[in-house]
């Protein structure tokens, strides 16, 4: 099989922050040693047709190898994670347990850290903004408290590193130096632990390179 090649922001709005989405698939391709090749496209170029028979909303990131082509990083991931090993336990019920975790982080954590983002960045300066964003981190400190339940004194989610922690501490690193994220030792320091993989701080590194090429 060829190597894949995937999409990422020609200029990422996170200012090389690494909380693009093509971080995720970066990661885990890193994590499973598949190499790839980058295909940047501008804001222009995502809403052409070219971009759009890859990703149809005209988004980032997408994969393609051989006749196979795909867009959404969950699935990027998982795709990632079953056909090379590494990122799933072998066992079955483990396995999907691991599974449920990419879709815990995408369904149930993230949106209210997306919309939490989406608030500062667009309502400061509504009347309602103080209100707003307290409920909204009530939401967020209730999520990270039942998350760290469950980790209790465990590294990992289910055992080993899986798919589903690398997809989680990537939707938790949005909260990045933030006083919520700050509160809750537990999952501060399983971010950290993420953070600390050399196949995370390969794929940042990739990504970092690209934010100051373009700046450059």
């Amino acid at each position: 099989m060829p190597q894949p090649t995937i999409t990422a922001f020609a200029q990422s709005p996170d200012r090389g922050r690494g909380l693009a989405r093509d971080m995720a698939v970066r990661w885990a391709l890193e994590e499973v040693g598949q190499p790839y090749a980058v295909r940047l496209v501008s804001f222009e170029e995502m809403k052409q047709p070219d971009h759009r028979s890859r990703h149809p909303f005209g988004q980032i990131p997408t994969y393609e190898q051989g006749d196979l082509a795909l867009f959404e990083s969950g699935a990027i991931v998982l795709h990632i994670a079953q056909s090379h090993p590494g990122l799933l336990p072998e066992g079955g019920d483990a396995r999907m347990r691991a599974v449920m975790w990419i879709f815990a982080a995408l369904s149930t954590v993230e949106p209210v850290i997306v919309q939490r983002s989406e608030v500062l960045l667009f309502e400061r300066e509504r009347p309602w903004y103080e209100t707003r964003i307290a409920s909204i981190e009530q939401r967020i400190e209730a999520r990270l408290a039942e998350l760290a339940v469950r980790l209790g004194t465990s590294e990992w989610l289910e055992g080993e590193f899986s798919a589903g922690d690398l997809m989680m501490v990537q939707v938790l690193r949005r909260l990045g130096g933030s006083d919520v994220l700050a509160a809750n030792e537990t999952v501060l320091a399983y971010v950290a632990r993420g953070e600390a993989r050399p196949a995370f701080q390969r794929a940042f590194a990739a990504q970092l390179a690209v934010f100051e090429q373009a700046k450059a």
